[in-house]
């Protein structure tokens, strides 16, 4: 973030005053951008800066089909066939992030006046943060977190619209993803090398160990059967950790994992596989991004309040496949 940014950021705004603290649009945009620095899925996403509270994103797509043999001479008589042409409708909600620092934090930490400049920063990598968290797990029938509300998320929308697999308790494997690519439509698979596993931390952990260890020797058989070529895990979320039959399985520690069961029996913790296209998942950020920041005497603090409005949507529901009840091992 840019230190113009972060001026405007940490600068006294009152309410009402200096634009109510709005950030100019090219201060806007690289907010959004550092954000999204520090998330995984929201960062590979489709990310569409929008001017208004809502939009509509054109699509594209044709059928299984559309060639037919000619005949000279004579029609084909196909008139039915061709591209269709939709709509995406992205909606956003208005979201809050509030802060506070008192006037001895400001004074006595060995930053000194720095610090203000550090919460920043820290807040902002922490609304990206939440911002990821709902736009996975969002569903608007939750009543244990308000935040969940806001909107349902990629997942919720998947497995409304979406290919449902049900693992029905079973423990992350190549089946899983086996069960997964054979649920995909075939002519997805066309891209086949643009598709990715999306999955949580846990089911990953679970995946290297029963890939890792044959007897008491360790073996990194993701590379060498699935795979072809060795090549370590990089450790890191976000990263691809194996492959599964070719396709990486990315780490996203945001996706639930401690969902109970669906089907008949369940017990323990439950996440989930995800399997599409990075760019399937759409993520709309209205380009105002509001930041007020005021002093309070009898507190004797500075209360920053953030304001942004977001919504997500799924380009393509028939190229996401969900397998669901996963189970977590304890």
């Amino acid at each position: 973030m840019s230190n113009e940014l972060l001026q405007k950021v940490i600068d006294t705004t009152t309410v009402g005053a200096d634009g109510g603290g709005l950030l100019k649009p090219e201060q806007s945009n690289r907010f959004i951008d550092y954000m999204f620095d520090a998330t995984i899925l929201t960062r590979v996403a489709r990310t569409i800066r929008m001017r208004s509270d809502t939009t509509e994103i054109d699509k594209v797509g044709v059928g299984e089909k559309l060639m037919v043999l000619a005949t000279e001479g004579a029609s084909t008589g196909q008139t039915d066939r061709g591209a269709t042409f939709t709509k995406v409708s992205l909606t956003t909600k208005k979201l809050r992030l509030d802060w506070e620092l008192s006037s001895e934090s400001l004074e006595d930490n060995i930053e000194g006046a720095d610090l203000e400049d550090h919460i920043a920063r820290l807040m902002a990598t922490q609304a990206g943060n939440d911002i990821e968290d709902l736009a996975i797990n969002g569903d608007t029938t939750l009543t244990s977190d308000n935040l969940y509300k806001a909107f349902d998320g990629f997942r919720k929308l998947a497995l409304n619209g979406g290919q449902v697999v049900d693992a029905a308790g079973a423990s992350i494997s190549k089946a899983t993803f086996n069960s997964a690519l054979k649920a995909m439509p075939r002519k997805y698979k066309q891209r086949r090398n643009q598709l990715r596993f999306f999955t949580g931390s846990n089911l990953v952990q679970d995946y290297l160990y029963n890939l890792t260890t044959v007897g008491s020797t360790p073996e990194d058989i993701a590379s060498s059967i699935l795979r072809g070529n060795p090549a370590a895990p990089e450790g890191n979320p976000g990263g691809v950790i194996p492959f599964a039959f070719g396709i990486p399985v990315v780490e996203v520690p945001l996706i639930d994992e401690t969902r109970t069961g669906t089907y008949s029996g369940a017990s323990g913790q439950h996440g989930e596989v995800h399997l599409t296209f990075p760019q399937n998942f759409i993520v709309g950020i209205k380009r105002d991004v509001t930041v007020y920041r005021e002093f309070k005497p009898k507190k004797d603090t500075i209360e920053y309040t953030l304001y942004i409005r977001v919504g997500v949507a799924v380009e393509n529901l028939d190229s996401f496949v969900v397998v669901k009840n996963v189970k977590v091992a304890s």
